[in-house]
Order: C-alpha cells, then structure tokens, then sequence
C-alpha cells in the first residue's frame, strides 16, 4: 500500500496525467472539429433540393399535408358509411305488373308498382282503371310481405322487384 503512495507522489505520475490529459483534449478537439464539419454538411445537404430551401422544413410542411389528407380520408369513409346505411331504407327495388282489371277493358291500363328498400320493405300502389274512374290504392310491406291481402298482381309484381334486384346485383 505504501509503494502505491510512493507511486501517485511520484512526478512520473503527474507526467504520466498531464500527457493523458493533452492527449485527451486532442481527442476533444478533433471531435468538435468533426462534429462542425459533419454538421455543415448536413445543413448543405438539406438546402440543396428546391432553390436552397431547407429539406427540414418541406418534410415538416409533408408532414402536415400527410395528416390534413389522412383526416380528410377517415371524413370521407365516415360520410360513405353514413351514406351506404341511408341507401339500406332508399327504395332500390321496383317491380311494375301491368294487367286489365276488368275483362271487357283492353290495353291493361291498370297496374300494381312495387317500391321496395334492400330488405324489401315499402309499398304497393295499386292503379285500377275503368271507363267511370280511376283509382289508386296503397299497401305497405315489410320484409316482402303486407298485413293486408295480397292480390295475384301485387306478389307478382313484388317478386319482379326482388328478382330484378338480384340480377343487377
């Protein structure tokens, strides 16, 4: 333990630090060289695209474009989406059945028109004609049926809605 005193007292010791520590600030000071040459490189390399505009600031105004785009994109899915749950009560569906509802009446001038939604839900107009009059009824129908007594005409008619549906489906 006292060889070690006897050493750290020692001026070879001290030299010994001293030149650690020149040798140790000329690491430093290549480094800060180093760092201030690499440093204006990159501030050249981000100036040389564009007229000297600086790359930093593009990529930044990118950046924000990027984002006004995506929140204009989730905008726009969220209107399709409102759009396609509206379409799902928008009549798509319509059938027409021409037919004479009296015998001694030609050119079947009375008809029954179906209107149905996606899932077959609206109404049936019925037009019944004759010489005397003209008359058109309604009957409302859910999931392709009605509570009131279908005629031929109207499931007919219903089913050419529904079918034609299919087909352009």
């Amino acid at each position: 333990m006292e060889d070690l005193l006897e050493i750290l007292k020692s001026d070879n010791f001290l030299l010994i630090l001293f030149c650690l520590n020149i040798v140790l600030l000329l690491i430093c000071l290549f480094n800060i060289i180093s760092y201030s040459k690499l440093n204006k490189k990159y501030k050249n390399f981000m100036k040389k695209l564009g007229e000297g505009k600086n790359i930093e600031e593009d990529l930044e105004n990118y950046m924000y474009q990027v984002r006004k785009v995506e929140e204009k994109n989730a905008e726009i899915a969220n209107d399709v989406h409102n759009i396609k749950n509206d379409l799902m009560t928008c009549i798509k569906k319509v059938g027409v059945v021409r037919y004479s509802a009296y015998e001694n009446m030609g050119s079947d001038l009375s008809f029954t028109l179906a209107l149905l939604n996606e899932e077959n839900t609206g109404v049936i107009l019925n037009g019944i004609y004759s010489r005397e009059m003209s008359n058109i009824y309604a009957k409302p129908v859910e999931k392709g049926n009605s509570t009131y007594t279908l005629s031929k005409e109207e499931n007919e008619a219903i089913t050419k809605a529904v079918n034609i549906y299919k087909k352009q489906k």
